[in-house]
């Protein structure tokens, strides 16, 4: 069973990305998480400092994410190219709530999303050796990511989310294959 503070966490995370960061009051996300607004408070002072955990986490879930990604039987640009579409992780939530308290002005929530993204792309660099390939793989799992995010397959258009994954790794393969040797 989660700790009161992941559960307090998870449920300001949840109100942020199903409602937006105003309705996610101290007494919201409190009620959401089952504990009183003083157990809450014991773990979380205030706005700001629920805001601050939820930069902690999702800093916490990328750094494995980079790590996954440098472990990666098949290398990085697979790794992140085939984990973009995974919508409704932890991970996932954690970037979209980031996004959302960024748009209402809370800076270190972009200075967050910042760091991650960089973090990713600095392990493609690396593991590539060439900037613009890097950029163009993260780019084509920016791509796959938002297609996602969006539900791009649905009832009104089932074929627009469709992708060959298997295809697509393999214009991966190919793009790493032509980089520039250095």
């Amino acid at each position: 069973m989660a700790s009161a503070r992941d559960r307090v966490l998870d449920s300001f995370v949840a109100i942020v990305c199903e409602e937006g960061e105003r309705p996610a009051t101290l007494d919201a996300v409190a009620a959401r998480a089952g504990v009183s607004k003083g157990g809450l408070l014991y773990h979380f002072g205030s706005k700001a400092a629920l805001v601050e955990g939820l930069c902690e986490r999702l800093a916490d879930l990328s750094a494995l994410d980079v790590e996954r990604m440098r472990g990666a039987e098949d290398g990085p640009a697979r790794y992140f190219v085939e984990n973009c579409q995974f919508v409704g992780s932890e991970l996932d939530l954690a970037l979209l709530a980031a996004s959302r308290l960024q748009q209402a002005g809370y800076e270190e929530a972009g200075r967050t999303l910042d760091e991650t993204e960089n973090a990713w792309l600095a392990t493609l660099v690396d593991a590539l050796g060439d900037v613009p390939t890097a950029q163009a793989v993260k780019l084509l799992g920016d791509g796959l990511y938002h297609a996602a995010s969006l539900g791009a397959a649905s009832e009104v258009r089932p074929d627009r989310g469709t992708v060959d994954m298997a295809a697509l790794l393999e214009v991966v393969d190919r793009l790493i294959a032509t980089k520039p040797s250095r």
